[in-house]
C-alpha cells in the first residue's frame, strides 16, 4: 500500500447514486480514495452532506447551479449558510453562469452566482464554477474588485487555453473531466497540455460524461482514471506523475487533509 498510487475525484454528484457503498468500492479500487460530492439545489446539498456523513473518504459541496437559479432567493441563501457550517461542507457550488439551455434567465443567473462567490469569500471556502457559453461573463464578474479574493475551480472545463489562462490568472484552478478524451475535444486537450501543472485538477461529473472506453454509459468515480491517463499521454508525462500533482492540488484547494481530521 506504501506505493499506491492515490486519484480525488473533485465533481461526483453522489446523490443521484444508487449504491453509493459500491460505487465507492470500485473507486477505491482504481486508487481513488477521496470524492468531493457537489450539489445542485438545495435538497441535493442536503443529501450531500448526509453522504459525507456516512462515508469517511466523501466531503461536500453545497450550491445552487445555474439550471436553478430562479429559485434563488434571500431565504435560499440563508439556508445556504446553515449549511456551510455543517461538518464536512467545505466548498461552494456548483454555481455558475449556463447560457446554452437558459433553464433559468440570465439576471437569475447572474444573482445567484454573485451570491454564491460573496458567500465563499466570507467562509473562505472554494467556489466550484459551471461554465456554458459563458466565459466572458464569468470572467468579467471574477474581476470585479469586490471578488478579488475568491478562489476555486473552473469545472469540466470546455474551453480553450487562452479561456483558461484568463482563470488561471485570477488564481483559479482548471478541472478537467472525460471530455477530454472524447475525439471532437481538440481544444480541451490543448488545454490541458499546456496550462500549469500546478493549475489542474481533475474530476469525472459522475454520472454525466462518461470518458472512453466508457462513454454513453453512466460514469463513476472510478472512472476518473482515464482522464489522468489522457492528460499523462497528452504530457509525454507518467500517470503516476498526474495522479500525484492533481492529488496534491485537491487537497491544497479543499484543504483535505483538515477535512480528514474534522471527521
Amino acid at each position: 500500500m506504501t506505493n499506491r498510487v492515490v486519484l480525488v475525484d473533485t465533481h461526483a454528484h453522489l446523490e443521484v447514486v444508487d449504491s453509493i457503498s459500491e460505487v465507492l468500492d470500485r473507486a477505491f479500487k482504481n486508487g481513488v480514495e477521496t470524492v468531493v460530492a457537489v450539489s445542485s439545489d438545495l435538497d441535493s446539498s442536503r443529501k450531500t452532506i448526509e453522504i459525507s456523513n456516512s462515508f469517511h473518504t466523501v466531503y461536500s459541496a453545497v450550491g445552487i447551479h445555474p439550471h436553478e437559479a430562479s429559485c434563488f432567493s434571500e431565504s435560499v441563501l440563508a439556508q445556504l449558510a446553515n449549511l456551510l457550517r455543517e461538518k464536512g461542507v467545505k466548498a461552494i457550488g456548483e454555481t455558475g453562469l449556463d447560457y446554452h439551455y437558459s433553464h433559468s434567465n440570465k439576471q437569475s443567473q447572474i444573482i445567484s452566482f454573485t451570491n454564491h462567490i460573496g458567500l465563499s469569500i466570507e467562509f473562505d471556502l472554494p467556489v466550484i464554477i459551471h461554465i456554458r457559453e459563458a466565459f466572458e461573463d464569468v470572467l468579467n464578474i471574477l474581476r470585479e474588485p469586490d471578488f478579488s479574493n475568491a478562489r476555486g475551480v473552473i469545472h469540466c472545463f470546455t474551453g480553450d487555453y487562452e479561456t483558461a489562462k484568463g482563470f488561471i490568472d485570477l488564481g483559479f484552478f482548471i478541472s478537467f473531466s472525460g471530455i477530454v478524451t472524447f475525439k471532437n475535444a481538440e481544444d480541451v486537450r490543448d488545454a490541458a497540455e499546456k496550462i500549469p501543472l500546478d493549475r489542474m485538477l481533475i474530476e469525472t461529473d459522475s454520472p454525466y460524461l462518461a470518458p472512453v472506453p466508457f462513454r454513453g454509459k453512466r460514469n463513476e468515480p472510478a472512472y476518473v482514471i482515464h482522464v489522468a491517463e489522457k492528460i499523462a499521454e497528452l504530457r509525454g508525462v507518467s500517470y503516476e506523475k498526474i495522479a500525484q500533482i492533481t492529488t496534491a492540488n485537491a487537497k491544497e484547494l479543499f484543504k483535505l487533509d483538515s477535512w480528514q481530521t474534522s471527521k
